[in-house]
């Protein structure tokens, strides 16, 4: 059996990017099985659309892109009735499980407790690693504007995760 250059291109594009894409896609949507999944439909449509991607620098940003549209699709065909980690009370801490006490899901239900103006650039930057410059081309933006935006975030997380609700809305 021969294996074409596209396929070999393609393995390495999962080889290279595979775990970065499940760990966005799993701080989007929180579930291991629906990560996993949408991670795998990414790289399906990048299969089909391979012939799309000119640079293989750009190959995160344009999976990060296919991923984040897979997210959004999945909204929008399907309505959940899960409890969802974004709806904790971090306030009262002492009625949540150990599992819910854990350090990762209060940053992560204090992160999907930001607006998306906030949220979106600042997992880009923490989860994909990447620069401002790269984000304001993924969001649309102008890289003063990420960058008050990344600002933003991190304080208003800080205040989040500290209890100051009043700075966390500001």
């Amino acid at each position: 059996m021969r294996v074409s250059s596209r396929q070999r291109q393609f393995d390495a594009l999962v080889r290279a990017h595979n775990g970065d894409l499940y760990r966005y896609a799993y701080w989007l949507c929180g579930d291991p099985a629906l990560a996993q999944d949408l991670t795998q439909e990414a790289f399906l449509r990048a299969w089909r659309s391979l012939d799309a991607l000119r640079e293989t620098d750009a190959a995160k940003a344009w999976l990060i892109t296919i991923l984040r549209r897979e997210h959004a699709r999945l909204y929008e065909r399907k309505s959940f009735d899960t409890t969802d980690i974004s709806e904790l009370d971090l306030d009262d801490r002492d009625s949540l499980s150990p599992e819910q006490l854990g350090e990762d899901s209060i940053v992560r239900a204090a992160m999907l407790q930001l607006e998306p103006k906030y949220r979106e650039p600042l997992l880009l930057q923490v989860l994909g690693g990447f620069s401002c410059e790269e984000i304001a081309r993924e969001l649309d933006l102008g890289a003063a504007a990420v960058m008050t935006q990344l600002f933003r975030a991190r304080q208003k997380l800080k205040a989040m995760l500290s209890g100051d609700r009043s700075e966390a809305r500001a």
